[in-house]
């Protein structure tokens, strides 16, 4: 796989109209439609009154990229009165038009943008250009005609003239965005405010939705060069589908994350049951869900020493993901022998999960990723080559042999009927 660097700051505009992505066959092909007409302004409103399109939907808007929203910013009560965010993400399906989702999931006062833009392009609200997001609510924006180019760098950036309050945001997010004020810019690793980018495009199949922990999110890999498992995944798939990576470092199936910094609890987000209604099934054009949790459970305080608990809790989102028509991918837990957690009883719990998993009861399909990472000398480690250095992340090459360990025909085709 290419090295895609993403910095930021020389992102220009796409030049001409964006290309669509390409067609991908799974054993049938996938035939491109031709370019839409630029919305109207009749079509923008009925747009904003109807913003989200439904889980598995066949319209034209599906998600170029999304980020979970996870807690609020540690050291950042006040909000960032009179700076520009300027977040920067890396689409996966291109477009000729856009819409951004704007959260204060975790604020307490109003939330007030008066200017956002995506790509330098103005970015309305109800045909407004400033827009109040109230505490714990989100907003998604009109649709501005601007063209997306799949596989590329996008900034969206966002103004914030007042104290908001506590900052929702996303850490760890090993890509480079910036804010900026009087006195300077400064880079960051966390996106704020921002949590998804949906795309117009007629000829993609849908998006696939995948929601992980720290090994989907990335934690290991090159910041800027997008070599986190899903980004991989899609390449593979040129491009066609939208790819939502919803994956919290530190993000478990049964429990919200215990994890507390400076103050702010639950750092690494709520519980995969808990988050699921609004990171997956409420994506744009949601297809294809894959599940990549359950080792957080299995190795981080409190721990969850019972197997059968976390495969009823898979089987759960499995069976939530078929009331909408999704299909459910679902990926073996990973070895983690010599991290710090690691004991022979919460190994077996581990290797219990993963027996229930390939043996078809609990997904439409299974990834194995334990089996494409792990030393075939010693098997309850990860190859040395794959280690990031801890024992439990990878590295950008660990990355990549999980993102080839997919079936590409898996993530595409109908769900089964739930009579595991």
């Amino acid at each position: 796989m290419p090295r895609r660097q993403g910095y930021a700051p020389l992102i220009a505009l796409v030049a001409g109209t964006a290309a669509l992505a390409a067609a991908v066959a799974f054993g049938t092909s996938l035939t491109a439609g031709q370019r839409q007409e630029p919305l109207s302004g009749s079509q923008t409103h009925a747009a904003a009154r109807n913003p989200a399109a439904p889980a598995h939907s066949t319209g034209a808007w599906v998600a170029t990229w999304t980020a979970a929203p996870v807690s609020a910013e540690p050291d950042a009560r006040r909000g960032y009165p009179g700076s520009t965010v300027r977040n920067i993400v890396h689409t996966s399906v291109g477009g000729d038009a856009a819409r951004i989702t704007l959260s204060n999931l975790f604020g307490t006062a109003p939330l007030v943008i008066d200017q956002a833009t995506v790509n330098t392009r103005p970015v309305t609200f109800r045909g407004r250009p400033t827009v109040t997001v109230g505490a714990g609510l989100q907003v998604v924006s009109d649709p501005v005609v601007v063209p997306v180019a799949p596989d590329a760098d996008l900034e969206v950036t966002l103004r914030t003239p007042y104290a908001t309050g506590p900052v929702t945001q996303h850490p760890n997010a090993h890509q480079t965005s910036y804010l900026a004020d009087g006195r300077g810019t400064w880079s960051t690793t966390r996106w704020r405010y921002l949590t998804a980018v949906d795309v117009r495009n007629e000829a993609s199949p849908g998006a696939i939705v995948v929601i992980g922990d720290s090994l989907t999110a990335g934690s290991g890999s090159t910041t800027d060069a997008n070599t986190r498992w899903p980004d991989v995944l899609s390449d593979r798939l040129r491009h066609a589908y939208g790819i939502a990576n919803q994956g919290i470092a530190g993000n478990r199936l049964l429990r919200d994350s215990p994890l507390t910094v400076s103050g702010v609890r639950n750092i690494g987000g709520r519980s995969a049951s808990q988050r699921f209604e609004r990171d997956v099934l409420s994506v744009a054009g949601a297809k294809t869900v894959i599940i990549a949790l359950g080792i957080n459970d299995v190795q981080q305080f409190p721990q969850e020493p019972d197997p059968q608990r976390l495969t009823n809790g898979l089987r759960a989102l499995t069976e939530r993901a078929h009331a909408q028509g999704l299909r459910v991918v679902g990926a073996t837990l990973t070895p983690f022998q010599g991290y710090g957690t690691w004991t022979p009883e919460r190994n077996r719990v581990r290797l219990a999960v993963n027996q229930e998993i390939r043996s078809g009861r609990v997904f439409d399909a299974f990834i194995d990723f334990d089996r494409a990472v792990r030393d075939p000398y010693a098997p309850n480690r990860i190859l040395p080559e794959y280690d990031s250095g801890d024992r439990l992340h990878f590295n950008d090459a660990g990355y990549h042999a999980l993102g080839h360990a997919i079936d590409l025909g898996a993530v595409d085709g109908t769900p089964k009927a739930d009579t595991f």
